[in-house]
Protein backbone atom coordinates (compact mmCIF):
# COMPACT_ATOMS: atom_id res chain seq x y z
CA UNK A 1 0.00 0.00 0.00
CA UNK A 2 1.55 3.28 -1.13
CA UNK A 3 1.27 6.12 1.33
CA UNK A 4 2.34 9.75 1.10
CA UNK A 5 2.97 11.48 4.40
CA UNK A 6 2.99 15.27 4.27
CA UNK A 7 4.25 17.66 6.89
CA UNK A 8 5.25 21.29 7.32
CA UNK A 9 2.06 23.24 6.78
CA UNK A 10 0.88 25.93 9.15
CA UNK A 11 0.12 29.59 9.67
CA UNK A 12 2.60 32.24 8.60
CA UNK A 13 2.56 35.97 8.00
CA UNK A 14 2.88 37.40 4.52
CA UNK A 15 6.51 37.49 3.48
CA UNK A 16 7.36 34.49 5.61
CA UNK A 17 8.55 31.02 4.67
CA UNK A 18 7.45 27.43 5.10
CA UNK A 19 8.91 24.13 4.02
CA UNK A 20 6.67 21.22 3.09
CA UNK A 21 7.87 17.62 3.08
CA UNK A 22 6.31 14.51 1.61
CA UNK A 23 7.66 11.02 2.18
CA UNK A 24 6.41 8.13 0.07
CA UNK A 25 6.38 4.63 1.52
CA UNK A 26 5.31 1.21 0.34
CA UNK A 27 6.68 1.77 -3.15
CA UNK A 28 8.31 -1.11 -5.00
CA UNK A 29 8.63 0.59 -8.38
CA UNK A 30 10.61 3.71 -9.18
CA UNK A 31 8.84 6.99 -8.57
CA UNK A 32 8.65 8.88 -11.84
CA UNK A 33 7.51 12.34 -10.87
CA UNK A 34 6.60 13.93 -7.57
CA UNK A 35 4.90 17.22 -7.08
CA UNK A 36 2.75 19.56 -5.08
CA UNK A 37 -0.73 20.74 -5.92
CA UNK A 38 -2.94 23.13 -4.00
CA UNK A 39 -6.62 23.83 -3.67
CA UNK A 40 -8.06 27.01 -2.25
CA UNK A 41 -11.70 27.23 -1.13
CA UNK A 42 -14.00 27.45 -4.11
CA UNK A 43 -11.22 26.85 -6.60
CA UNK A 44 -9.95 23.90 -8.57
CA UNK A 45 -6.86 22.00 -7.57
CA UNK A 46 -3.84 23.37 -9.41
CA UNK A 47 -0.26 22.33 -9.96
CA UNK A 48 2.25 24.26 -7.87
CA UNK A 49 5.48 22.48 -8.75
CA UNK A 50 6.68 19.12 -9.97
CA UNK A 51 9.99 17.36 -10.30
CA UNK A 52 10.94 14.27 -12.30
CA UNK A 53 13.34 11.52 -11.28
CA UNK A 54 16.13 13.18 -13.26
CA UNK A 55 15.58 16.53 -11.56
CA UNK A 56 13.63 18.42 -14.20
CA UNK A 57 11.26 20.90 -12.59
CA UNK A 58 8.08 22.69 -13.54
CA UNK A 59 6.45 25.57 -11.65
CA UNK A 60 3.21 27.46 -11.79
CA UNK A 61 3.82 31.02 -12.98
CA UNK A 62 2.40 32.36 -9.73
CA UNK A 63 5.15 30.76 -7.63
CA UNK A 64 8.20 31.05 -9.89
CA UNK A 65 11.07 32.73 -8.11
CA UNK A 66 9.48 32.16 -4.68
CA UNK A 67 9.05 28.39 -4.37
CA UNK A 68 11.64 25.68 -4.89
CA UNK A 69 10.91 21.99 -5.28
CA UNK A 70 13.54 19.34 -4.57
CA UNK A 71 13.63 15.60 -3.95
CA UNK A 72 15.66 12.89 -2.33
CA UNK A 73 15.30 9.90 -4.64
CA UNK A 74 16.86 7.50 -2.16
CA UNK A 75 14.21 8.37 0.41
CA UNK A 76 11.33 8.92 -2.04
CA UNK A 77 10.84 12.30 -0.45
CA UNK A 78 9.93 15.60 -2.04
CA UNK A 79 10.24 19.06 -0.50
CA UNK A 80 8.70 22.42 -1.29
CA UNK A 81 10.49 25.47 0.05
CA UNK A 82 8.08 28.38 0.00
CA UNK A 83 9.48 31.88 0.45
CA UNK A 84 7.92 35.34 0.21
CA UNK A 85 4.52 33.83 0.92
CA UNK A 86 1.43 35.80 -0.02
CA UNK A 87 -2.15 35.57 1.27
CA UNK A 88 -3.16 34.16 -2.11
CA UNK A 89 -0.92 31.15 -1.42
CA UNK A 90 -3.40 30.08 1.25
CA UNK A 91 -4.70 26.62 0.35
CA UNK A 92 -4.56 22.95 1.16
CA UNK A 93 -1.38 21.59 -0.37
CA UNK A 94 -1.38 18.03 -1.66
CA UNK A 95 1.60 15.84 -2.43
CA UNK A 96 1.45 13.74 -5.60
CA UNK A 97 3.58 10.84 -6.78
CA UNK A 98 3.49 9.09 -10.13
CA UNK A 99 4.65 5.49 -9.82
CA UNK A 100 4.64 3.50 -13.07
CA UNK A 101 1.08 4.01 -14.36
CA UNK A 102 -0.41 4.92 -10.98
CA UNK A 103 -1.11 8.27 -9.40
CA UNK A 104 -1.00 8.69 -5.61
CA UNK A 105 -2.06 11.56 -3.37
CA UNK A 106 -1.37 12.65 0.17
CA UNK A 107 -4.08 13.71 2.57
CA UNK A 108 -3.20 17.40 2.27
CA UNK A 109 -1.68 19.96 4.59
CA UNK A 110 -3.11 23.40 5.27
CA UNK A 111 -1.04 26.48 4.52
CA UNK A 112 -2.48 29.76 5.72
CA UNK A 113 -0.80 33.09 4.99
CA UNK A 114 -2.08 36.07 6.95
CA UNK A 115 -1.82 39.62 5.64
Amino acid sequence: QVQLAESGGGLVQAGGSLRLSCAASGIIFSVNAMGWYRQAPGKQRELVAAITSDGSTNYADSVKGRFTISRDNGRNTVYLQMNSLKPEDTAVYYCNAVVAIWDYWGQGTQVTVSS
